[in-house]
């Protein structure tokens, strides 16, 4: 009997340390995906200035929003396999650790953050910088999971891949809705500009996911008729990213002021790239 015990302590022992280096290759794979997703705007000078310049009611908004739409997208992508709602929360609630960690690493190694500045400066632009890292570290687990993991793949609905075109839009909105590039481009842009670029936005996204071959896309049936993923996905799509479009620039300040001719015309501009990003999310995620 005694020996049954002591050959079975090197087993445990052997099972302790496969879990603990699960749990680093996990932690890794989220500190990876934070940095590398949100790298380009923690190196951003307009993301820096908000920190400290956007409205605190709005900044808190964004917070409040940014939680239940980490656990969702657990609920899709996650650190690992969960079982309930409650496994959810605690794996969205690492994420925003792990975003949160990296981002005052960075911004610290970037001089962006100093003891001169205010606790109000300094809450402000580890928040707003923690937002997408949070993101970049649950969508590692989609994008660096290794091969032999043994998670299943979760099957998608129609609302799913609604919500994963939804976070691929703000993801990819969220690089460049801070920068004054997308003021001055709508600025310069003709009305005839904006309906090509609405029309150019339904082109990308409809022939990413259909029609040009992608790895991940989907292929048409030749019984299936063109409009019908048009009117079913592309657009709905579409409308989503604009949505979503018009909530960045005005939590960013971007609106304040405009008229609505304006207004329009900026979101049709962020549109595109937030539509890119729509598309994008159904092909890896």
């Amino acid at each position: 009997m005694q020996r049954g015990r002591d050959d079975a302590k090197p087993g445990k022992s052997s099972d302790d340390a496969s879990s603990h280096s699960r749990v680093l290759k996990d932690f890794g794979r989220a500190a990876g995906g934070a940095l590398i997703f949100s790298l380009p705007i923690l190196m951003t000078m307009e993301m820096w200035a908000l920190g400290f310049t956007i409205d605190r009611a709005r900044l808190l908004l964004l917070v409040v929003l940014a939680l239940p739409l980490l656990v969702i997208l657990s609920r899709h992508i996650g650190f690992e396999e969960t079982q309930s709602w409650r496994d959810d929360i605690l794996d969205a609630l690492v994420a925003l650790g792990v975003g949160l960690v990296v981002s005052i690493a960075i911004l610290l190694l970037f001089k962006v953050l100093g003891p001169a500045m205010s606790l109000d400066e300094v809450v402000g632009k580890i928040a707003l910088q923690a937002i997408p890292a949070s993101i970049g570290a649950l969508l590692a687990k989609s994008q660096f999971a290794m091969q032999d993991d043994d998670a299943a793949p979760k099957e998608d609905t129609y609302g799913g891949e609604m919500f994963l075109m939804a976070v691929g839009a703000l993801f990819l909105g969220f690089n460049v809705a801070p920068t004054e590039e997308m003021v001055l481009i709508s600025y310069q842009m003709t009305e005839w500009h904006t309906l090509a670029m609405v029309l150019l936005s339904l082109l990308v996204m409809h022939g990413f996911v259909f029609a040009v071959g992608f790895a991940g896309g989907t292929e048409i049936g030749p019984d299936t008729p063109w409009w019908s993923e048009l009117l079913r996905l592309t657009i709905p799509g579409y409308l989503i990213a604009l949505l979503i479009s018009v909530y960045l620039l005005w939590t960013f300040g971007r609106m304040d002021d405009a008229s609505l001719q304006q207004m329009i015309t900026a979101a049709v501009v962020l549109g595109f790239p937030a539509s890119v990003g729509a598309a994008a999310a159904r092909l890896i995620l």
